[in-house]
């Protein structure tokens, strides 16, 4: 069904027609239902844009009377799908697609671009949008801004930032008291895209950050809750993963007292409503898993800035250090048991065991995914950030130092890497240079790396395509058979009749010149023969 709505979809397009926005709206909503479907639905979405431009510019033609714009319901569909099925990618695409036509972006639109620039590890792209949320209170409207909070977060966490996780943290809990005033007009943002800063150097985003579509089906919440969640009053809360991860991240750079300074800033900062207290979670996790030293700092410096641990906390401590003959340990933590205050501890002893056991398991099994390597080093998220920037801001040469110091230091290239390096030759058309990563990326996958990737092909397939390469566009398609991809012959179909409309058409390989044109007919031949075009 996704392939026959879209099919009559992409035919009333050709007749410069489109049904109205409502309409529209319920062919999408329909179309990113499965994922042969969102792919569909993506691809339509940049032919009608591509359409669209096309009548701006020439205002003349009868594209200007029947083409209109897609609204930021389409997008948020199909954006949304890109998430759900993980196609970031194309996710990316679309992002800078929804600025190319000038359409707005809402709260929902902001959750959506999160989860892509979380997957994609575009950290910096995700931080333009922090700086322009900043400056406005968003009061009830935090919890729709959860996954941002969580995105941005997990990218902190993945680049090995400690700081400006604890910074995000903070800020968190700060703008999550902040009254929003709604009589306040609402004012639009322009976030640039890409490696600029600069506004009027490429494209920019339109978004206005309290705009709530009324009658969206789609979830403004999110969908992970790894380490921000919600509280009862529509704030945001650290769940007790993130709590963890901050605190390994921490010991292993050996600022136990930053930690308990945040923490004791975090503690003061929760509502009064909160019946949770992080600094004994934290305490006994240190101590369950035997970190009796970290465990001792922490309640050293919470005591240095006034707080106070349910005794039960202290209690576990001392246990310990006595179980070890520990005894001169033990005597300090004593004093400081003796220095808390009575009727402090009797009110949080019912508060203290519940997280206990969870927040020292999360670590332990943080430690074990480290150890099998199970995620990707912050290395290549940063190799990647530099790559990224180089090659939305044309440097090129930069751009390619980077990727060979990579492959220098023994550093493997994921997804991303090969992804921001095609985009960058293939938006000035340098094709013969996305050649060699193919060859890089068929050796990386013949040696066993996890470079199989739908978006990433479709990628290759198209740039080649536009830069005439037929044999390795058949290399790509073989690959992506075998691979069980959905390949969309219909865009394929349009890429080369846009840049190669009559390439070869009445020439037939014995009126090849030499060895090498005789090839490539055959390959353009073999290309159309699949697209279902007439030889």
């Amino acid at each position: 069904m996704p392939i026959r709505a879209s099919t009559v979809l992409r035919l009333i397009l050709l007749k410069k027609r489109l049904p109205p926005s409502h309409i529209l709206q319920m062919i999408f909503l329909h179309l990113v239902k499965t994922e042969n479907g969102m792919i569909l639905a993506s691809n339509t979405l940049i032919e009608i844009c591509d359409v669209f431009q096309q009548s701006t510019i020439n205002k003349s033609t009868t594209y200007g009377k029947f083409c209109t714009k897609p609204d930021t319901m389409i997008f948020n569909l199909v954006l949304d799908a890109c998430v759900r099925f993980g196609s970031s990618i194309k996710g990316q695409c679309i992002i800078e697609l929804m600025a190319q036509v000038a359409v707005t972006a809402d709260v929902q639109t902001i959750r959506c671009i999160s989860l892509i620039h979380e997957m994609n590890g575009t950290r910096d792209e995700l931080m333009k949008f922090k700086e322009h949320i900043d400056r406005f209170p968003l009061g009830n409207l935090m919890c729709h801004y959860r996954q941002f909070y969580e995105s941005l977060l997990s990218l902190h966490f993945k680049f090995d930032d400690i700081d400006s996780a604890s910074e995000l943290i903070l800020d968190m809990y700060v703008s999550g008291h902040a009254p929003y005033d709604r009589k306040e007009p609402v004012k639009p943002c322009l976030i640039p895209l890409g490696g600029s800063h600069h506004l009027k150097k490429g494209l920019t985003l339109r978004v206005v950050p309290y705009l709530l579509q009324k009658d969206t089906i789609l979830d403004n919440m999110g969908p992970n809750h790894r380490f921000v969640t919600c509280n009862k009053e529509g704030g945001v809360l650290l769940t007790k993963k993130a709590l963890a991860k901050l605190m390994l991240q921490y010991k292993k750079c050996g600022r136990i007292t930053d930690f308990s300074k945040l923490l004791c800033r975090i503690n003061k900062a929760l509502p009064p409503s909160s019946t949770r207290n992080i600094l004994d979670d934290v305490v006994d996790a240190c101590v369950c898993l035997g970190w009796l030293e970290t465990a001792h700092d922490i309640l050293d410096d919470l005591d240095l800035e006034g707080n106070r641990l349910a005794k039960s906390s202290y209690m576990s401590l001392l246990s310990a250090y006595h179980h070890l003959k520990m005894f001169r340990e033990a005597e300090l933590v004593l004093k400081l048991l003796h220095k808390a205050d009575d009727r402090g501890i009797c009110d949080l002893q019912k508060q203290t065991c519940s997280g206990k056991s969870d927040v020292n398991n999360l670590i332990a099994r943080d430690m074990r995914e480290q150890e099998k390597e199970a995620i990707t080093s912050p290395v290549v998220y940063k190799f990647n950030s530099s790559i990224y920037f180089f090659m939305k801001a044309q440097m090129l040469g930069d751009a390619k130092t980077a990727y060979r110091k990579m492959k220098n230091m023994k550093i493997q290239p994921n997804v991303a890497t090969y992804v921001n390096l095609i985009h960058g030759y293939s938006s000035v058309g340098m094709y013969r240079e996305i050649t060699y990563l193919w060859g890089d990326i068929r050796r990386s996958i013949e040696n066993g790396v996890a470079l199989k990737n739908c978006g990433l092909y479709e990628m290759l397939l198209l740039s080649f395509l536009r830069g005439g390469y037929f044999e390795r566009v058949m290399e790509v398609i073989d690959l992506m058979k075998e691979s069980n991809m959905y390949l969309d012959k219909w865009m394929f179909k349009y890429e080369f009749l846009k840049y190669h409309r009559g390439l070869y058409h009445r020439m037939k390989v014995f009126d090849a010149k030499n060895e090498v044109q005789k090839k490539r007919i055959e390959y353009v031949k073999e290309f159309k023969k699949w697209a279902g075009l007439d030889c």
